[in-house]
């Protein structure tokens, strides 16, 4: 339940004259889309379980900007970067989680060249770190037996070349895993990256998150585990045009995790 939920603000900790370990960085759609909060609460579950020091901005923060930069809008992505930078540099933030790809390509490689120096790492690798500190310890997971296919986000493994966290971490869940034949760097992008989120797809026989879905739907899934609130909505779509949401679950790592925890 959110009451249970501890979320500090930067802000109060400021107040205090103390500094988190990490930023957690929620993302757009992790703070307005109704499926991606779902994603939002159950990676805060995991922190607060394992006693992470951690902050958000909360309402200080701002869209990154990723958005605009790829729909071609450089003045609006730099507006909006300046003025995240000012924000996390007054804060002297030095280490960055977020579970959207997007904002962690965007912070990772692009705010340097604006003065925004920061550590970003994506949720997966640092749910990888608490389990291999032990900090998360699942015993008997629920999703034991399961299958389990993963599908790689564009800007975590072809724009950034990681594709081990994300399946060291579901390896912890005993689950029977198994690979799309498109995956790690020859995987098929759900449709939603560089802005074809928000605009009608281009004409065509297949729609692209409908093709990608096709690819999870070969492995005979019980759950589609995904690592991006985007592609999350993309295949959840996928498997409604197919009409196997009775079947098959679309599931974050970061929820997976803290329902094998019972968080």
């Amino acid at each position: 339940m959110s009451e249970q939920l501890k979320v500090p603000t930067m802000a109060e900790f400021m107040a205090e004259g103390k500094q988190p370990d990490i930023l957690f960085w929620v993302g757009s759609a992790g703070s307005y889309d109704d499926r991606a909060k779902k994603i939002t609460k159950a990676f805060v579950k995991i922190l607060n379980k394992a006693q992470v020091n951690f902050a958000v901005l909360g309402t200080e923060e701002s869209s990154t900007g990723d958005v605009a930069k790829r729909a071609g809008n450089e003045f609006l992505f730099q507006m909006q970067a300046l003025m995240n930078i000012e924000l996390l540099n007054a804060y002297d933030v030095k280490r960055i989680v977020t579970c959207d790809p997007h904002s962690f390509n965007c912070l990772k490689n692009e705010y340097p060249n604006l003065g925004g120096h920061y550590d970003v790492i994506h949720h997966t690798q640092f749910l990888k770190e608490l389990i291999d500190s032990n900090k998360i310890e699942i015993k008997d997971s629920n999703y034991k037996g399961k299958r389990i296919t993963f599908h790689d986000p564009c800007y975590l493994g072809r724009a950034n070349s990681e594709y081990d966290a994300p399946r060291d971490v579901l390896a912890v869940l005993n689950a029977n895993m198994q690979e799309m034949k498109r995956s790690k760097a020859t995987a098929l992008c759900c449709g939603a990256g560089g802005a074809q989120m928000f605009k009608e797809p281009e004409k065509g026989n297949m729609d692209i998150n409908e093709m990608r879905t096709q690819d999870a739907l070969e492995t005979n899934p019980d759950i589609i585990a995904t690592g991006c609130p985007y592609c999350n909505t993309m295949m959840t779509d996928g498997v409604k045009f197919k009409e196997k949401e009775a079947d098959v679950a679309v599931m974050d790592i970061a929820e997976l995790i803290a329902n094998a925890q019972d968080l």
